[in-house]
């Protein structure tokens, strides 16, 4: 059960019964220990709501939630980015929940997406949520509206890869003022907070860095980076379709890269991305017990009554689907998802 906690984005996974892999290697690598000092803290915390059912039984329980990925649930942000494993189950988590969103078609704000993913998390800051959205819209505007895969797929790659990605950030900073790559230094994360948006500056210069340039400098920070970062040749794919590109585009095409987003492993395909046979079974069965219960008329009146809550569920959907009507009025059929593109 332990094992299931392993980072996702090693090619080659630690067996804990091979005995040439060093105990303290093993125990690094799977975060046991973090997970056992966490479950000990919440023991001591709420010791008196858990101890009346027995402390192995709260051990089994809460090493089970680990492996099913239902332990990020309502903690604190520093508790769901500590490991590769919680942050790749808060992708799941928040893919799971509002997958109805993406099926309806709402097209939401990034203060809408924050809002969301702060049900799940309280405390989960806003500036990952405008740097997701910065990857579509490659823009500080923040009003715009994006669709749920677009959003899904470019939020899992910021925050799953946020430290490589504050590091190729300012690498790329670097570059666009002209730094020459032998003179570039990955810096400290307070310099990354006082560096100035990278949409302002590339307003003044659209062509971006030299990809080739680019290319050298995130393979030489791949060598001595610590944390998980996305696989080179995915980075080096995207990096030579073109002579010239930006930090947003880069981002992006890593975004829509389908063995990224296997490497990670929170997410299915794109095609897949809205059927979920196990959800689809859980509302079918709500559907047949809330039929049967002795307030409902029908079966149809329960349907109908779950569709409004489904409905419902969308925050702000009536403004949503007016201007989306204003849109189509106009004869246009932009959109945001960038895989119609």
């Amino acid at each position: 059960m332990l094992n299931s906690t392993l980072s996702t984005e090693r090619t080659t996974k630690m067996n804990r019964f091979n005995s040439t892999v060093p105990v303290d290697e093993y125990l690094a690598d799977s975060n046991v220990l973090f997970y056992l000092s966490d479950a000990v803290t919440q023991l001591l915390e709420h010791k008196e709501e858990y101890i009346q059912f027995g402390v192995i039984r709260y051990f089994a329980e809460y090493f089970s939630s680990v492996k099913n990925s239902n332990h990020i649930l309502f903690r604190e942000y520093n508790y769901i980015r500590a490991t590769p494993h919680n942050r790749a189950s808060f992708i799941r988590v928040f893919w799971r929940c509002y997958r109805q969103i993406g099926k309806s078609g709402d097209l939401l704000s990034m203060l809408e997406y924050r809002s969301l993913l702060q049900l799940l998390c309280p405390d989960f800051p806003a500036e990952m949520v405008q740097n997701a959205a910065r990857i579509i819209l490659m823009e500080d505007a923040i009003d715009c509206l994006m669709s749920f895969s677009d959003f899904l797929y470019a939020f899992q790659l910021q925050f799953y890869y946020q430290e490589f990605l504050d590091s190729v950030l300012v690498i790329y900073q670097d570059l666009l003022s002209g730094k020459s790559p032998n003179t570039v230094i990955v810096p400290t994360s307070t310099s990354i907070e006082q560096l100035p948006s990278v949409a302002a500056e590339e307003e003044q210069q659209h062509d971006g860095v030299e990809s080739s340039t680019l290319a050298h400098c995130i393979d030489a920070l791949c060598d001595r980076f610590k944390h998980s970062h996305p696989p080179r040749s995915c980075m080096r794919e995207s990096l030579e379709q073109t002579d010239k590109i930006s930090y947003y585009s880069f981002l992006m095409s890593l975004a829509k890269h389908e063995t990224i987003n296997q490497t990670i492993g929170a997410l299915p395909s794109k095609a897949e991305l809205l059927i979920d046979p196990e959800m689809d079974q859980e509302l079918d069965k709500l559907i047949a017990q809330i039929s049967v219960s002795p307030g409902s008329n029908s079966s149809g009146s329960a349907v109908g009554g779950l569709r409004e809550v489904q409905r419902k569920a969308s925050p702000r959907r009536n403004i949503h689907h007016r201007r989306k009507m204003e849109v189509e009025s106009d004869g246009s059929t932009e959109e945001t998802d960038s895989s119609e593109n």
